[in-house]
C-alpha cells in the first residue's frame, strides 16, 4: 500500500496551482498502464523529479526515481525518500542500486534516470551515462526518453532558487518508447537515447510560451538559442 507517496503528489499538484505553473505534458500516451519501464529524462533542475513524476500521472504510474545516498541521510528528504520507495545511489557502491533498480523493473516498477547524472548548466544535453540502456537490457522493458523545460528557471545549478516565483510555464514531453530487441547493446541504446533527447529537448524549447524578459534575463537559454547559458563543454565555439 503507498502511505507516502500519494499525498506528497497531492501537495505538489497543489504547488503547481498556486504557482500557475501552466504545465503542459505531451506524449503521456507512451507511458505504459502497466509493467516496467525505465524513464530517462534531461536534467537541468533541482525540481526535475517532481515534473517527470506528474508526467506519468496521466497513465496513474508512480516512479522510483534514483537519487544520492546523501538525499536518502537528510533527516527531511530521507523518510520521503524512502516512504515513497526510491533507489538511493551510492556511487562507491553502485552495483547495489543498479541490483535494487532491477529487482522494481522486474516487478513490473517505472524506474526513473537522469542519465546526464549531473544538471547540464548548458541546457542541452550532455554526454550520458549508459546505465539507464544497461537497465532496460538487463530487465528487458522498454526505455522511455522525456524532456522537461521550465523548472530551471526556478531552481538550478548556479542560480538563486525562485521556488515562490509564479507563472513559469513547464512542458514536459514523453518520446515513443525504445524497444530493447534481442542484441541490443546498452551503448547503442544509450547513443539512440541521447539522439532521442536531444530532438524532444529542442521541439520543448522551440515550443516554450516564454521569451527572457530583457537582456539580465537571457541566462536560462542555452546559447544556441540567443541566450547566455554556458556553452557545451567540448562544443566547436567554446575552443
Amino acid at each position: 500500500m503507498e502511505l507516502v507517496y500519494p499525498p506528497v503528489v497531492a501537495l505538489a499538484k497543489t504547488m503547481f496551482r498556486v504557482l500557475d505553473n501552466g504545465i503542459v505534458v505531451e506524449g503521456a500516451e507512451h507511458i505504459p498502464s502497466s509493467g516496467g519501464a525505465v524513464l530517462a529524462s534531461n536534467h537541468s533542475s533541482y525540481l526535475d523529479f517532481i515534473y517527470c513524476g506528474f508526467g506519468a500521472q496521466p497513465a496513474k504510474r508512480l516512479v522510483r526515481f534514483m537519487a544520492k545516498k546523501q538525499v536518502f541521510d537528510h533527516k527531511i528528504s530521507g523518510p520521503l525518500m524512502r516512504g515513497m520507495r526510491h533507489i538511493p545511489v551510492d556511487r562507491k557502491a553502485g552495483a547495489a542500486a543498479f541490483n535494487h533498480a532491477i529487482d522494481a523493473l522486474r516487478s513490473g516498477e517505472i524506474v526513473g534516470v537522469f542519465p546526464e547524472a549531473t544538471i547540464s548548466e548548458s541546457f542541452t544535453i550532455k554526454a550520458l551515462k549508459s546505465g539507464a540502456a544497461r537497465m532496460a537490457v538487463e530487465a528487458g522493458v522498454p526505455l522511455i526518453p522525456m524532456a522537461v523545460w521550465g523548472p530551471h528557471r526556478l531552481w538550478t545549478k548556479g542560480r538563486k532558487k525562485e521556488l515562490t516565483k509564479r507563472h513559469i510555464p513547464v512542458i514536459i514531453k514523453i518520446g515513443e518508447p525504445i524497444p530493447v530487441a534481442a542484441g541490443a547493446t546498452p551503448e547503442a541504446l544509450t547513443a539512440t537515447l541521447k539522439q532521442r533527447l536531444t530532438v524532444l529537448l529542442d521541439e520543448v524549447q522551440q515550443e516554450y510560451p516564454d521569451k527572457p524578459a530583457g537582456p539580465d534575463d537571457t541566462w536560462w537559454l542555452p546559447a544556441h538559442l540567443g541566450g547566455s547559458a554556458p556553452l557545451p563543454p567540448n562544443s566547436a565555439s567554446a575552443v
